[in-house]
């Protein structure tokens, strides 16, 4: 019986002498935490656009070659249907650059911004 006593004493006094030589790293809180959840979102938002760049680029890429395809089209009808198809990709790279601009000036800022709500949320809506 003092045995097993002296092995359980013996067991017990070496695990906290093991968990007292590991470093103790407390798990991320608070303003901690969201700093690193702020860098990662940061690091993502930079990587969303460094791909749509390279996507507007190619499309403006792809845009201009289709401008260039349109001098070589003799039919009227055809030409218009092209023309069209042009002015639509036009539009629409139009669109994605100033989607690009506004992410830029959201990812620099240091203010909270709301894409899909124009309205600060630190100003208060007034009901009529």
């Amino acid at each position: 019986m003092k045995v097993k006593g002296f092995l359980l004493a013996l067991i017990l006094g070496l695990t906290r002498l093991m968990l007292a030589q590991e470093p103790q790293v407390p798990p991320p809180v608070g303003s901690q935490a969201r700093g690193e959840r702020r860098q990662q979102k940061t690091e993502i938002h930079q990587q969303e656009m460094e791909a749509m760049k390279a996507d507007i680029q190619n499309m403006k890429s792809a845009l201009a070659q289709m401008k260039a395809n349109l001098l070589t089209i003799k039919d009227v009808n055809e030409f218009a249907r092209w023309r069209n198809n042009a002015d639509l990709w036009e539009t629409l790279v139009g669109h994605m650059e100033r989607v690009e601009k506004r992410m830029e000036s959201v990812g620099t800022s240091t203010e909270p911004h709301h894409l899909g709500n124009p309205i600060s949320p630190h100003v208060e809506k007034k009901h009529k």
